[in-house]
């Protein structure tokens, strides 16, 4: 996963305001469409951390990788499989 995500670049970005509810759901968005994505955070190391698990929680996704700014999830999605 961590290679297949080295070459993606960020499809959401976490800006001051936080994880909201409209940032949440773009993510879900994403997840749904592409499976594998990145996240960049635009916070310290401790609410990043804290977001990711968050985000894993609300979303279903697993965490793949955090670095620096960047989180890397996936989450399955079995409709694109049929």
């Amino acid at each position: 996963m961590k290679g297949r995500a080295h070459k993606l670049e960020p499809v959401v970005i976490v800006g001051g305001d936080g994880l909201s509810a409209a940032v949440l759901a773009e993510i879900d968005r994403s997840l749904k469409s592409h499976e594998l994505i990145k996240v960049r955070a635009n916070a310290d190391r401790d609410d990043r951390e804290a977001m990711l698990l968050e985000i894993c929680a609300k979303t279903g996704a697993q965490a793949v990788q955090h670095i620096g700014k960047v989180l890397v999830l996936f989450r399955e999605n079995p409709e694109a499989k049929q």
